[in-house]
């Protein structure tokens, strides 16, 4: 394994320790589910936004996916009660790493076949 693959895995890692570790408020169990499409512009790219924001809304059992944009802007559907997208959306913007400049957030239809989260699908 080079050097490139070890700090990728180390950032990875880090990452991913930081999502279990978040604590996560209590929920409402009666939520209607929803659908919101959103557009993060920034310093989003090549800093671990999507792996972070597809760990922590599979966490809080949130479905949807999210990619890269060529204009390095990160594009996400995600799907699940507005308490827990908000929480998602809020989280994110917290992050010291992250530099979330802009941001579109729309509604739109909830798809009801899906069931996970991606990334990149």
């Amino acid at each position: 394994m080079g050097i490139k693959e070890k700090i990728s895995k180390f950032k990875n890692n880090y990452v991913i320790n930081q999502v279990k570790n978040a604590k996560i408020p209590e929920f409402s169990e009666n939520s209607d589910i929803i659908r919101k499409r959103m557009t993060f512009s920034g310093k989003v790219q090549n800093i671990g936004f999507r792996l972070e924001f597809s760990e922590l809304a599979r966490r809080l059992g949130l479905t949807g996916f999210c990619e890269n944009l060529e204009n390095g802007d990160v594009f996400a559907e995600v799907q699940g009660s507005e308490e827990k997208i908000d929480f998602l959306v809020s989280f994110m913007e917290s992050l010291k790493r992250i530099k979330i400049t802009n941001k579109i957030i729309e509604d739109i239809d909830v798809d009801s076949e899906e069931k996970e989260f991606a990334v990149n699908r």
